[in-house]
């Protein structure tokens, strides 16, 4: 009988030890760019929050306490422009678990497309299930798409920072109502745009009104409070949608017991009826994506011109000389760490994936090393 985990790829990061090794080994601080984990303080309210909560003895509910699914219900409404009632909230454990989950709790067995540039958990996700990962472009005409059960959506996307126009939305909740297919988009990034239409507009929702009208059946979206609230450490994310969808989650994670701790949902509840925090959080990283577009270009390294929103910069050697490995390996000799591009696929060899989410000095540290020559100077 084979087990869980057999057929899984190996864990990408473990890849970059000799990498991290080096970097670290730099004098003075290092610049480890390489992932996307928060470092800035959690939100007072958030804190506050929690601790009027300690006091937490029984089981928390599976489905959110009221006050949460109020939130819930209303953040959708106020930042995504999404009409979803009560019974089309659910919190969850981080939105990665929802990830690696979601088509084994559906009981997906057959075909899931997933980004062909894209973080490797919808493929291992898929994987789990026994169903079959189809990479696809999703910026593609959907109707080139080949059948399947159900289709995972990246906008912004993680490494690339690609975002979904309104009409691309439009047509590819039109084709998955046509061919059936389950759409489930993770817009964990939705807060951090950095180009036009999206600063005034906001990145559009598949569960927007304006893209999929008031019925919501065959569509789920996920966020989390992790980036715009720097609440990683507390697993604190959603799913909304269908209704229909949602029951059969969850009955399964009543089962399952997975339910977000009852202090958790309080501190979650704080930060999605707070705005101001958030755009805050958006100004320090703004800041440090300013700085480091600027030290990436004097050093040689192209930014990826469709990034329009995210964490990350998308970068490649100008000059065509060195691959996203050859990228890594230079700059871990002057202290910073980046991933390489095949951690997202094989068509992106070439790129490397920088990362915003690192303190200040480290930021300015990187900045100062990659300034003091170009890259295989």
């Amino acid at each position: 009988m084979p087990l869980l985990g057999e057929g899984l790829p190996d864990f990408p990061w473990d890849t970059l030890t000799p990498y991290k090794t080096v970097a670290y080994a730099y004098p003075g601080v290092t610049a480890d760019l390489s992932i996307g984990t928060p470092v800035d303080p959690t939100p007072r309210i958030a804190i506050e929050a929690l601790r009027a909560s300690e006091q937490s003895p029984g089981y928390p509910p599976a489905l959110g306490t009221p006050e949460l699914r109020s939130a819930m219900v209303t953040w959708w409404a106020r930042t995504r422009g999404a009409t979803v009632g009560l019974d089309g909230v659910l919190p969850t454990i981080g939105s990665k678990e929802m990830v690696a989950l979601l088509p084994s709790l559906l009981g997906i067995t057959g075909n899931v497309l997933i980004p062909a540039c894209s973080y490797p958990t919808y493929d291992v996700g898929t994987r789990l299930s026994g169903a079959t990962p189809v990479p696809i472009d999703p910026a593609s005409d959907p109707e080139t798409w080949p059948s399947a059960d159900l289709v995972w959506l990246n906008s912004p996307g993680n490494p690339h920072g690609h975002v979904l126009d309104r009409d691309q939305l439009r047509a590819i909740v039109a084709w998955g109502r046509r061919t059936g297919t389950i759409i489930a988009s993770d817009e964990c990034y939705a807060a951090l745009p950095w180009a036009e239409p999206f600063i005034s507009d906001g990145i559009p929702s598949v569960l927007g009104d304006d893209i999929s009208g008031p019925d919501k059946a065959g569509l789920l979206a996920l966020y989390s409070a992790s980036k715009q609230s720097n609440l990683a450490g507390y697993r604190a994310a959603m799913i909304a949608g269908d209704p229909a969808l949602l029951a059969p989650l969850i009955e399964v994670r009543k089962h399952m017991g997975f339910l977000m701790p009852g202090p958790v949902q309080a501190a979650m509840t704080a930060v999605l009826d707070d705005d101001d925090h958030v755009a805050q959080q958006r100004s320090v990283y703004e800041r440090r994506r300013a700085v480091l577009m600027e030290a990436t270009g004097r050093a040689g390294l192209v930014a990826d011109p469709l990034t329009r929103a995210g964490l990350y910069l998308w970068l490649e050697d100008g000059s065509g000389r060195l691959d996203g490995w050859g990228i890594v390996k230079a700059l871990s000799e002057r202290g910073i760490l980046v991933a390489p591009g095949t951690f997202y696929g094989e068509s992106s060899r070439m790129k490397v994936r920088m990362s915003l989410t690192a303190t200040d000095d480290a930021i300015d540290a990187a900045a100062e090393r990659l300034s003091s020559a170009p890259l295989g100077a």
